[in-house]
């Protein structure tokens, strides 16, 4: 059955107006470089991530084992998705586009509006994405575990680098990122993939903090992963739910 379309039209000439789409996110996770892209993994890929500690002792005549090395497993599995569509071209015979169709064998869909439809399809791929890739959960249709799915989901994240959530504005974004980057490990303060990835609402919040004391001309024309706080640069995403903050690693 071909999906439903509903056109209004008021078909007075030779395209009258162009389609417009309403403003969609884009998936700046991806194409800021918020994240490492591992391409090409057919099946399943098992990360091996370490944790090595405790090395160094005192220096004897005698071989002694030293320190400590975990070895965890993370896998990769990718989660096929698609999109079907299918349009009747009897829909487009009375509208704007009908010029465009063509006669008899040689009718097709009018191009305005088949590259109408691809842009809109690769937009609304894009947002869905980028709310995946932060909060999407695997057993809800189109959807894979996001990060902070995975984190809630984590018995091993400790309880001290957990911060309570509160609604973030200009007034307390200071206070609530100071929270953020105390709970950040010793180890892992100062490396140069560090980041606090922050919802849209907490990075807006900071960026006018920013302008109340007098930043503005400085941080206004950054590119969105260069803005810092105390030495931790900021990464506003699109996909984190309102007043979600998370600090890590690239």
């Amino acid at each position: 059955m071909a999906t439903t379309t509903n056109i209004t039209t008021s078909y007075a000439g030779q395209d009258a107006a162009p389609y417009v789409a309403a403003a969609l996110l884009e998936s700046p996770t991806l194409t800021n470089g918020g994240v490492d892209v591992m391409p090409e993994i057919r099946f399943r890929k098992t990360l091996r991530p370490s944790n090595i500690s405790d090395i160094i002792k005192d220096a004897t005549c005698d071989f002694t084992a030293t320190g400590d090395v975990t070895i965890l497993e993370r896998v990769l599995e990718p989660k096929e998705m698609q999109v079907n569509q299918q349009f009747c071209k009897a829909d487009f015979i009375d509208t704007w586009d009908a010029n465009e169709i063509g006669f008899g064998l040689n009718e097709q869909l009018p191009s305005t509006f088949s590259d109408f439809v691809i842009a809109e399809y690769a937009a609304q791929v894009a947002q869905q994405n980028e709310i995946n890739i932060w909060r999407g959960v695997k057993s809800n249709e189109g959807e894979y575990d996001g990060f902070t799915t995975l984190i809630a989901a984590d018995a091993d994240l400790p309880t001290a680098q957990e911060i309570a959530g509160t609604t973030v504005t200009a007034a307390n974004v200071e206070e609530e990122l100071g929270k953020i980057v105390d709970a950040i490990p010793d180890r892992l303060y100062g490396k140069e993939d560090l980041h606090i990835y922050v919802a849209n609402n907490i990075f807006k919040a900071y960026k006018r903090y920013l302008g109340t004391k007098g930043y503005v001309d400085r941080y206004n024309n950054q590119d969105i992963d260069i803005v810092s706080f105390d030495g931790v640069k900021i990464f506003g995403t699109l996909g984190l739910a309102a007043n979600t903050a998370i600090a890590t690693r690239k």
